[in-house]
């Protein structure tokens, strides 16, 4: 197995008071938006990597393990695409590339790895034009099918009701899996668009040709468009399962499915407000039941107690209805350090049991400290360094344990060598390592996140020692792209 032998290190943080529970295993992500963000047009390319790096670094100094990066924003690419005309959002103007040339997404990918930080490819997948006023370039989809389009809301959408958008949507996912080392493909919240009171979606002639023929009738419109969106999240799980399959599919929903009013049998949320089901025509629960996604990050933005719609409320009824597949909370920074919620909100998704983790937005927010809260999470909730939870419905098997581990001594203390079995391009391999640390005669239990010492992509570790440092023993374990963990392998370092 052919690793590049360079130092990445993390160093060990120390205990301190009134730490949060310890987590080993947490989704930890951060949503990085682009659209509407005009920053970007105005960098040089050398000043978006820097951006881009500073954003990496105090996200990575604040635990974070994640990285959600919004890479089509409006049928448009941060990437060069023969499918569609780079983002207005990136370079200023729709489909001129950056110049000198650069890929922003390739370039996020290898620094989000270099730290050990996934990288979900965030796309929007039927909106064109956020605001009516995008001039689409010419190479846009819109000229060569204006047919597949419709206005709502000075929008401008695909419609999902025509066979050839969803399978065009499914071309573009195919194409980023394709040639992309992502993690995961990110959707939110926006499928069929958020319903303006009196003005219905110009979708007739699509139902007329499409829906009718399948046997479904006028009052039936609704059931139609479920459908449709149904047909997509289910090719878009297949078309990225048959190109690499350990490439995760995640939602991240409004955070309301229905409201118990709402529902025959009152299993919706004791709430009043917008809906999945009933208004975007999103069946998340459906998704998640069939495995369709492999993770749901409902959109929780409300306050504690608020009237409409508690968080307390939705995240209890989402874990009910989580199903097996991971289900991470979705945070509104802003909202929730300004009604001094983080810390319940934070104990209410350790409470639940299948809540596996949380997602902050936006990212900015954190980077600006709203209300302290990069700090909070650096010194409470993500004070030491957590491992994405494995994705066991995918594969559930250990991998192969590290071998031929040994320390070479040098003058500033000690580097930490080993081997594996296997290859880097099988998911089911090794493709990465953490070094824990604990004292001699300590009981070893990996379990325990403060043990972890540093997380490294690479075949070696350099520890800087003195002499007290000797008293401890070290565990190196490998995980394969699901974030299954091998086996510990041992080593006492000696004068």
């Amino acid at each position: 197995m052919k690793y590049v032998r360079l130092l990445i290190f993390t160093a060990l943080v120390s205990i301190c008071v009134g730490v949060s529970a310890q987590i080993k295993r947490e989704f930890r992500g951060a949503w990085i938006q682009t659209v509407h963000q005009s920053e970007y047009s105005r960098m040089s390319i050398d000043e978006m990597k820097a951006d881009f790096i500073r954003k990496l670094n105090l996200l990575q100094k604040c635990g974070f393990n994640a990285i959600i990066f919004q890479i089509r924003p409006e049928a448009d690419a941060w990437y060069p695409s023969e499918l569609e005309p780079w983002s207005r959002f990136c370079t200023g103007v729709q489909g001129k590339a950056p110049e000198p040339f650069f890929d922003p997404t390739a370039f996020l990918i290898k620094e989000c790895h270099k730290r050990n930080m996934e990288f979900h490819a965030w796309l929007n997948p039927f909106r064109a034009s956020t605001s009516g006023n995008t001039t689409f370039a010419e190479s846009h989809v819109y000229h060569q099918h204006p047919e597949w389009f419709v206005t709502y809301n000075k929008q401008t959408l695909f419609d999902p009701g025509i066979p050839a958008c969803r399978k065009f949507i499914c071309e573009v996912v195919k194409d980023i899996v394709q040639r992309y080392d992502i993690d995961a493909i990110h959707m939110d919240d926006y499928f069929y668009p958020y319903p303006v009171n009196g003005l219905p979606f110009p979708d007739e002639n699509s139902f007329q040709t499409y829906g009718i023929p399948k046997g479904y009738a006028p009052e039936n419109k609704d059931d139609w468009r479920r459908e449709n969106v149904n047909r997509l999240i289910q090719a878009l799980k297949h078309t990225i399962a048959s190109t690499k399959p350990w490439v995760r599919f995640g939602i991240s929903p409004f955070g309301i499915y229905r409201n118990k009013k709402n529902t025959p049998d009152g299993s919706g949320s004791n709430t009043n407000g917008l809906q999945n089901y009933d208004n975007l025509y999103a069946d998340i629960t459906l998704w998640v039941k069939k495995k369709w996604i492999d993770y749901n990050i409902p959109q929780i933005y409300w306050e504690i107690g608020h009237p409409a719609a508690d968080y307390i409320t939705l995240a209890r009824w989402w874990d009910k209805h989580a199903h097996n597949v991971h289900l991470y909370i979705g945070q509104d920074v802003a909202r929730s350090m300004k009604a001094g919620d983080l810390t319940r909100k934070m104990e209410i998704e350790h409470s639940l049991p299948h809540v596996k983790g949380h997602c902050f937005w936006p990212a900015n927010e954190i980077l600006w400290n709203n209300n302290g809260i990069a700090d909070s999470l650096q010194q409470n909730y993500h004070h030491y360094p957590a491992l994405i939870p494995a994705y066991t419905h995918m594969y559930n098997h250990r991998p192969k344990k590290i071998c031929n581990l040994k320390a070479e001594k040098n003058a500033q203390g000690y580097t930490l060598k080993w081997k594996v079995k296997g290859e880097r391009e099988n998911p089911q391999d090794a493709q990465y390592f953490v070094i824990y640390r604990f004292k001699r005669g300590e009981k070893i239990d990996l379990d325990d996140p403060s043990k972890i010492m540093a997380f490294t992509r690479y075949t070696e570790c350099y520890l800087p020692m003195n002499a007290k440092d000797m008293k401890y023993r070290f565990v190196i374990t490998s995980v394969d792209r699901f974030h299954n963990e091998s086996k510990g392998k041992k080593i006492t370092l000696k004068h």
